[in-house]
């Protein structure tokens, strides 16, 4: 097979791909990662502290408790009320990648106070070693 006839072949691939990506989807109380199953590869902690105004910031860690590394993870921060509503929230990329089995300190500004808040992975790219180098997967 020809090196442009793989290619074309891997741009029709990418384009299917990128149509099953739903671009609406946004983060609600029922929708809190485009990743199921994140939670079996991440472990989340947070504090709550008070900013300036009526604001609050989530920060911790991110705890990677896979393998292989994970790069491009975006974090979703949820203010909820007594019910469970959501009264606010905001996605925050964590800087760098989380190595496997590593930790990464975040933060995510500007949340509204709230009785409860809940921290999760929205989305990431797992990252895997090849000839010294990094690929994403």
């Amino acid at each position: 097979m020809t090196t442009t006839r793989r290619l074309i072949i891997a741009a029709a691939l990418a384009l299917v791909a990128a149509g099953c990506v739903t671009p609406d989807t946004t983060p609600s109380a029922t929708v809190t990662t485009l990743m199921p199953g994140s939670e079996r590869f991440f472990r989340i902690n947070w504090d709550v502290t008070p900013e300036r105004g009526d604001t609050r910031r989530l920060s911790g860690y991110v705890e990677n408790t896979y393998g292989e590394a994970a790069g491009r993870v975006q974090l979703l921060g949820q203010a909820l009320d007594n019910s469970g509503t959501v009264v606010g929230q905001r996605l925050q990329w964590v800087h760098g990648a989380i190595p496997g089995f590593g930790r990464v300190y975040y933060e995510i500004p500007g949340m509204p106070t709230a009785e409860h808040y809940r921290v999760t992975v929205w989305a990431f790219e797992r990252i895997q070693g090849r000839d010294g180098g990094f690929v994403i997967r």
